[in-house]
């Protein structure tokens, strides 16, 4: 068990619990800078107060406005099987409590990672959390994350937090040549699909598993 029930655990209970959580996620992915980020990254500042002392159990849990902060072990999954190397450009849609952004801020910088959300609400905690936490380079704008973030473009990678019938066109439009992007497809039954683009605009893509997310809104 990673929780800690109704306790109120000091910093040192936080940071063997968030190693505990990354030992149990370890064996799903193959790059290790991947676990040395869900190692640096305190999931447990992006969650409310009352929610605590279950930041560090493998399960989604709730962050207000009917979203969800991922499961630790699917940011894993997400972020091994996108590959990133330090310095790309990173275009996030669905921004959430910024616990992800924070996780692929490890692995290419705070400031190569761009995020859209839809709920101004959630954009304004996700904002003021990052700056909290050191990811305070991390750039939130409120939009329709279907549009993307068209000013921040060409973007070597792009991923999606919630489910998407398929990559949305602008989306793909603002993802560079030879790169990657990674969603939850589907409306009913969802499939994790990673995609590279290739030089005429169409896509490569594989099935990595069903998943179960939040609907894009």
């Amino acid at each position: 068990m990673f929780g800690f029930g109704d306790s109120d655990p000091d910093p040192g209970d936080y940071e063997a619990a968030r190693k505990r959580m990354v030992r149990s996620v370890a064996s799903r992915v193959a790059d290790d800078r991947v676990l040395e980020a869900l190692e640096s990254a305190p999931r447990h500042e992006f969650v409310s107060e009352d929610r605590r002392g279950e930041a560090y159990a493998d399960r989604p849990l709730p962050i207000g406005d009917g979203q969800t902060i991922s499961a630790p072990h699917m940011v894993a999954v997400m972020a091994d099987k996108l590959a990133l190397d330090p310095g790309e450009n990173v275009l996030e849609i669905g921004t959430g409590c910024g616990y992800h952004a924070a996780v692929t801020a490890e692995l290419v910088g705070p400031d190569h990672v761009y995020s859209v959300e839809y709920s101004e609400d959630l954009a304004a905690d996700a904002r003021e959390t990052l700056a909290e936490t050191g990811y305070d380079d991390v750039s939130v704008r409120v939009g329709d994350g279907a549009d993307g973030w068209p000013e921040r473009a060409p973007y070597d990678a792009a991923y999606l937090t919630c489910a998407a019938p398929e990559f949305p066109a602008p989306v793909v439009e603002q993802v560079r040549s030879g790169g990657r992007l990674l969603a939850p497809i589907g409306t009913g039954f969802q499939s994790l699909v990673l995609a590279e683009k290739l030089p005429d605009g169409s896509l490569a893509r594989s099935e990595h598993g069903g998943v179960r997310f939040v609907r894009m809104r």
